[in-house]
């Protein structure tokens, strides 16, 4: 594996919009560097992937000066009091973070319920069980999540820990790559839904009763997202997710798989159960609740900033007449 798939792996996990079309030969190309890296890691044993990954983490935050410079940005915004020397470490975690998705991405073919156990920590504390008890009885839970800690093994763990779920996926710019991504996504049972145009799919699943996870925490452009306060700084953000909550009642749930560093394993952390705001007023109601699962994001993140993707431009559009943030 080089950098140039790390580097195509930050860009593909942070985008927030659709690319131009690719030429087929580009398409090819970055998918066969894609499976080979990929393939070369799942033969790996699970420690030696992690090792290779956490080597070209650190080379590729010494050597993407563009997304290094985003992450300062970002953190300017957010920590406007930390040293810089302290927010160098947290961009340097961030790298390091993206590089143990992938190492674990690529070992996810050999996970059973049973190594499952050892490398995440599910146990639910009393909210928990109190949502899934819900659950249980019918009614639907939108698992909200973001690009903090591990999201691919979030999405395994359920599956292989506690039941298959579906989720909400924005296509990746290569067909190719998506097709294989989403390969491992769904091998134990999840579901994978196309983002566009998935709201009656999405609010059916719920309706029903089932699990939805949603990622809820990038850039989004205007005419998809409302502003909403991240870290004290107005952020356009999704709002499919409170759109999608209101029509279903569905109960949000703000959920991640943290690193653990001093355990050695993954653990389950949750926010606050979240009930979609109803004032009367749609539009009102659509904003205090996505303000509300983004406020939860933030204080999750707030305790460990390092596992958050502070490389991707999370404040680029702003409101009307504001100055940009980035160069």
């Amino acid at each position: 594996m080089n950098l140039g798939a790390i580097g195509s792996r930050v860009k593909c996990l942070s985008q927030s919009a659709a690319m131009g079309k690719k030429s087929k030969f580009q398409i090819k190309s970055e998918y066969y560097a894609f499976r080979v890296a990929m393939g070369a890691l799942s033969v790996m044993p699970r420690p030696l992937a992690l090792a290779v990954c956490r080597t070209l983490s650190h080379a590729a935050f010494h050597s993407l000066s563009g997304p290094r410079r985003t992450g300062m940005r970002n953190l300017e915004l957010a920590f406007p009091d930390m040293p810089a020397a302290e927010r160098q470490m947290i961009i340097r975690g961030t790298f390091e973070n993206l590089g143990r998705v992938v190492a674990e991405m690529s070992q996810l073919h050999k996970a059973t319920p049973a190594n499952f156990e050892k490398i995440v920590d599910f146990e639910m504390d009393e909210e928990s069980r109190a949502v899934y008890a819900q659950n249980r009885h019918g009614r639907g839970v939108l698992i909200i999540t973001g690009h903090f800690g591990n999201w691919e093994m979030m999405a395994a763990a359920f599956a292989l820990l506690h039941k298959p779920q579906a989720f909400l996926a924005r296509p990746l710019d290569n067909p190719l790559i998506d097709e294989m991504t989403a390969a491992i996504r769904t091998r134990y049972g999840n579901r994978q839904i196309d983002k566009t145009h998935s709201a009656m799919t999405a609010i059916k699943i719920l309706r029903g009763g089932g699990l939805l996870g949603i990622l809820a925490d990038v850039n989004a452009h205007p005419k998809e997202g409302v502003f909403v306060p991240f870290f004290g700084v107005e952020a356009c953000t999704p709002s499919g997710a409170a759109m999608i909550a209101l029509r279903s009642d569905a109960l949000m749930f703000p959920t991640f798989c943290i690193w653990d560093k001093a355990a050695g394993r993954y653990r389950m952390i949750h926010g606050r159960a979240l009930e979609p705001v109803r004032t009367g007023d749609r539009k009102r109601d659509v904003v205090e609740t996505t303000a509300a699962y983004t406020a939860e994001i933030e204080r999750i993140i707030r305790q460990n900033p390092d596992q958050w993707m502070w490389i991707h431009k999370r404040w680029k559009t702003r409101p009307p007449g504001e100055a940009k943030v980035y160069d």
